[in-house]
């Protein structure tokens, strides 16, 4: 293995920004009594969670009181999910949402489906953009109780019609939840959206805090049992010392988001220009242009993605395939599937703030022999 470890993977976790690690050392001090209370400790603690969630709500650019913190992305996908249907329930049934959402937002809707619901998949392109005119269709069906479309997909990076789709959903009045975990820190949200969540740890906050945004207006009921905190969006104590990180490095993210995206771009870029052009049977995913600017994803034919994986962390980079979440079933992504585009020796790049451009530089150098290895070992050659 190389000496110098190469971490490619982002998209699943950013390295801890040095402005986390920071401000969760001091909160330690400051912020272990329950920000409930009302002794001395407990008050230092409330305005802890207060700043917070303030200089996060300015970040966003929504109301504090619309933000809750949760105890992860996935925790706060399932509250939007549920609680959005929960607080319609007497419109109807019918989730909406596209079939490249993540597999949080899947299995809250596989849920509500085995009590009694209806679950509607929008598809997409081969470039993995949602299908607006099915999206106009199925959203204006009677019975909708809500949509949910993913801000960019977190398999291929490619941006979805956020902005069309709320207009939709707004013409209809059925309230929009955006799953913002890979745009949030990184890339501007549309607005017009009703409920929207992040994750901390994928703009380089710690791991174990999400983030749970309903806007004013917007009917939702916590599918939890009864409980006092975070205004009973998301039940028990919170681990204040990572909110706290999370706020400050989210807030030093959103600051360098534009020069990050102009440095990472063009990374991305030659990414996708010499794995096509120097690796044969390969296929590079999702939209060239409408992306984020950090992610991308490609798929080797004859190559077995996990032997792939294992190839390359030999070498020393740390890399993704297909989704992240679901490696472990063994089954093609759900993603690259609905796209119809090939998932075989899929490979996901996700760069960060500590990537450099010798770093792209090696993996793109020791890329195509690796590949060619593996081949000649499940006996294909002369590609």
């Amino acid at each position: 293995m190389s000496a110098s470890p190469v971490y490619l993977d982002a998209a699943t976790a950013a390295p801890l920004h040095p402005v986390a690690r920071q401000a969760l050392l001091a909160a330690l001090d400051d912020g272990w009594a329950d920000p409930g209370k009302l002794y001395t400790q407990a008050r230092r603690a409330r305005q802890l969670l207060d700043a917070a969630r303030a200089a996060t709500a300015e970040t966003l650019g929504v109301r504090p009181d619309e933000l809750s913190f949760t105890g992860s992305g996935t925790s706060a996908a399932h509250a939007a999910v549920l609680g959005g249907l929960a607080g319609r329930r007497r419109i109807g049934p019918i989730l909406v949402h596209s079939e490249i959402e993540h597999s949080a937002v899947l299995h809250a809707a596989e849920r509500h489906t085995a009590a009694g619901g209806t679950a509607l998949g929008v598809p997409v392109d081969r470039l993995g953009r949602l299908d607006v005119a099915a999206w106009d269709t199925a959203v204006r069906a009677p019975g909708v109780a809500l949509a949910a479309l993913i801000a960019a997909s977190h398999e291929v990076g490619t941006l979805q019609p956020v902005a069309e789709a709320a207009a939709t959903c707004a013409d209809a009045g059925v309230p929009l939840y955006v799953d913002a975990a890979q745009a949030v820190g990184r890339a501007p949200v549309p607005a017009g959206w009703s409920v929207l969540t992040a994750s901390a740890h994928k703009w380089g906050g710690p791991a174990g805090v999400g983030l749970l945004v309903v806007r004013k207006g917007t009917r939702w009921e916590s599918p939890w049992p009864a409980d006092e905190r975070e205004s009973g969006r998301t039940p028990g104590a919170l681990n204040l010392p990572a909110v706290v990180a999370a706020a400050a490095s989210l807030r030093a993210a959103a600051a360098d988001a534009a020069a990050e995206a102009a440095r990472l771009a063009p990374l991305v870029d030659r990414i996708r220009a010499r794995v096509a052009a120097e690796v044969p049977d390969v296929e590079v995913v999702g939209d060239p242009d409408h992306r984020l600017p950090h992610l991308v994803t490609f798929s080797c034919l004859y190559v077995d993605g996990e032997a792939l994986l294992h190839a390359l962390d030999r070498r020393g980079f740390a890399v993704s395939s297909g989704s992240s979440c679901t490696s472990s079933t063994l089954r093609p992504s759900h993603v690259l599937e609905a796209m119809g585009v090939l998932s075989h020796g899929n490979v996901r790049i996700s760069l960060h703030r500590e990537t450099t451009e010798a770093d792209v530089e090696r993996f793109l150098t020791e890329l195509p022999a690796i590949v060619a290895d593996l081949r000649a070992e499940a006996g294909v050659v002369g590609l």
